[in-house]
């Protein structure tokens, strides 16, 4: 049966289950978008077989995932369509609504886990040390600065207001995601920059670091085109975006030093399996090392080419 049906209505348990996650949980708008699409799916996927969303058991839970992977949802989606399910009915539990969860155990297909692109330590150094005589060049170079200096999520620069960073002990504290706190060290670089940013401003603790139109904090689309922007100046010819900052703050910390918890301090994972996708770029820095320098790792397309 399709799901591609006239639009449903977000049931009365889904919204109390969203207004409970933007109130207490206080996640983030994307997070929250997100979940909706994923219980309006479901609740799409049950109304024409008659059924409440708070009536599904695992056996309709496994349907609904085999019908959107039958759909051509990505793995990807599904996972998250599933975390959304699960988030729900843990929630219906607690409340006592439903006598047990039966998103509990269900598993959806594994998404190829892709490595993250990143700039190189050259790269990076180009990008951040954007001209800053040039139109918001003061107000650039602070941001990339500190993108690539405490590894900062896209939401938490843009929310960042002074009060939150402390140039005289070289530090900056961020609520991420699930409203966790994290203190972040600010580089030298960084913390000059963002100095120089503040003085040629005035602001007031309670105003922006990276203020928008009206005085409002920066759109998230505005520093994604803007970091996009200087790195076509800079002779960048890679996709910069925002997020290939993080990855390279943490890239570059762990090929250093090696220590898989503190990056995942850093960057405040909750789950270090989030932060170990890292070792694998670090495996592939090593690897091609090994390949250039040792004079037996690979063997000449000649000889390859004798044996054929």
């Amino acid at each position: 049966m399709s799901t591609d049906a006239a639009p449903v209505a977000t049931p009365a348990r889904v919204e109390a289950f969203l207004a409970h996650l933007a109130g207490e949980r206080q996640v983030s708008t994307h997070t929250l978008d997100a979940y909706r699409r994923d219980l309006v799916a479901l609740a799409g996927w049950a109304a024409p077989r008659g059924v409440a969303v708070d009536a599904l058991d695992g056996d309709h839970l496994r349907g609904f995932v085999a019908d959107e992977h039958r759909r051509g949802c990505a793995p990807k989606t599904l996972q998250r369509r599933l975390s959304a399910c699960r988030s729900f009915y843990g929630w219906m539990l607690r409340h006592g609504r439903i006598a047990a969860n039966p998103a509990a155990g269900l598993r959806a297909p594994k998404a190829p886990r892709k490595l993250p692109k990143v700039l190189d330590p050259d790269e990076a150094k180009l990008l951040v040390e954007t001209p800053v005589d040039a139109p918001l060049g003061l107000r650039d170079r602070a941001l990339l600065e500190l993108f690539y200096s405490s590894g900062l999520r896209l939401a938490e620069l843009c929310g960042l207001r002074w009060a939150q960073v402390d140039l005289d002990d070289a530090l900056v504290t961020v609520h991420g995601k699930g409203r966790r706190e994290r203190v972040v060290p600010i580089g030298s670089h960084a913390l000059a920059a963002l100095a120089d940013w503040r003085a040629s401003t005035g602001a007031k603790p309670d105003e922006p670091v990276f203020p928008g139109r009206g005085g409002a904090p920066i759109t998230a689309r505005a520093v994604q085109l803007r970091v996009r922007q200087l790195a076509e100046r800079q002779g960048l010819f890679k996709q910069v975006h925002p997020h290939m900052l993080r990855h390279s703050f943490a890239s570059h910390i762990l090929e250093s030093s090696g220590d898989l918890r503190g990056v995942q301090e850093l960057l405040g994972h909750a789950d270090l399996s989030t932060t170990q996708i890292y070792t694998h770029l670090d495996y592939q820095h090593l690897a091609k090392v090994y390949d250039a320098a040792h004079p037996r790792a690979r063997r000449k397309a000649a000889d390859v080419d004798d044996e054929a």
